[in-house]
C-alpha cells in the first residue's frame, strides 16, 4: 500500500488540504488548513500554509520542532459481502500522506507572496474562470489581514504515504470492488473506483463505468492518476 516518494507528494499537492499537529509540551495542538508546495534549492520539499495570530501553533513554529501534517483523500467503507471471494473481512479503503519536519514562521516580506501563490493554485482549480487576485482588495484591507494571520513554512524531512486500494487481492476481487464501489451514491467511494481501476486498466471493461456524480471529485485527483 506505500506509493513512492514522488507519488506521495503529487498526491499532497493535489490535494491541497490537510491537518496540521504539533505539541506543545502538554499536549497536541492541531489546525486544518489549506498548502501548497515548492522546493528548496537542495530539492528539499516545503509545505507552506497560514494560521491566525491567536492560533497556539503561531508560537510553537521555532524551526527546530518537529511537526506533521496528515493529507486525506477519498475513504470508503467495503462490505465483505460485495468480494467475489469467500471468507473475507469488512475493510476500509482511502488514500492518505504525512509529512513531517520542522517549521518557521515566514517574514512580512515572505508572506504576500505566500499568500498570492495560495490563492493562484486554488483559482486554477476554478479555470476558465478569471482568477482573483489580491490586488482587487484596497490596500488598507488587505495590510490589515495580513495583520491578523502568520505565514509558516514546513520543511519535509521525511514523505509517508498509503493508498490502501486492494492491490494485495485477486483480479476478480479488484474488479468486484470497484464496481460496487462505482455504485455507491457517495463521490468518495466512486473515486476510489477509478483510482482502482486505473491500477488495472486490463478489468475496465469488466467493470460498471463511473456515474456523472463523480466528476467533480476526478477532476481535482487528475494529477494522482
Amino acid at each position: 500500500f506505500k506509493p513512492d516518494r514522488a507519488a506521495s507528494l503529487a498526491f499532497a499537492q493535489a490535494r491541497g488540504f490537510g491537518t496540521v499537529c504539533a505539541w506543545d509540551g502538554t499536549r497536541p495542538v492541531a489546525s486544518s488548513l489549506p498548502f501548497y508546495l515548492s522546493y528548496a534549492d537542495d530539492g528539499t520539499p516545503r509545505a507552506a500554509f497560514h494560521v491566525a495570530r491567536g492560533n497556539p501553533l503561531a508560537k510553537l513554529a521555532d524551526g527546530t520542532t518537529s511537526w506533521l501534517m496528515t493529507v486525506n483523500g477519498a475513504d470508503a467503507y467495503v462490505s465483505a459481502d460485495w468480494y467475489a471471494s469467500p471468507d473475507q473481512v469488512p475493510t476500509w479503503l482511502y488514500q492518505a500522506v504525512h509529512l513531517t519536519g520542522t517549521v518557521r514562521r515566514v517574514s512580512d516580506g515572505e508572506l504576500g507572496p505566500h499568500l498570492d501563490a495560495l490563492s493562484a493554485k486554488f483559482e486554477g482549480w476554478l479555470a476558465p474562470k478569471q482568477p482573483w487576485t489580491a490586488s482587487k482588495m484596497t490596500a488598507g484591507r488587505l495590510a490589515g489581514l495580513k495583520k491578523a494571520i502568520v505565514g509558516l513554512l514546513m520543511a519535509v524531512d521525511d514523505v509517508e504515504g498509503s493508498f490502501k486500494l486492494n492491490q494485495h487481492k485477486s483480479d476478480a476481487d479488484h474488479a468486484a470492488i470497484a464496481t460496487a464501489l462505482a455504485r455507491q451514491p457517495e463521490a468518495a467511494a466512486q473515486v476510489l473506483a477509478a483510482e482502482m481501476r486505473a491500477l488495472r486498466p486490463h478489468l475496465v471493461a469488466a467493470t460498471t463505468p463511473l456515474t456523472d456524480t463523480a466528476l467533480p471529485w476526478l477532476m481535482s485527483w487528475v494529477l494522482i492518476v
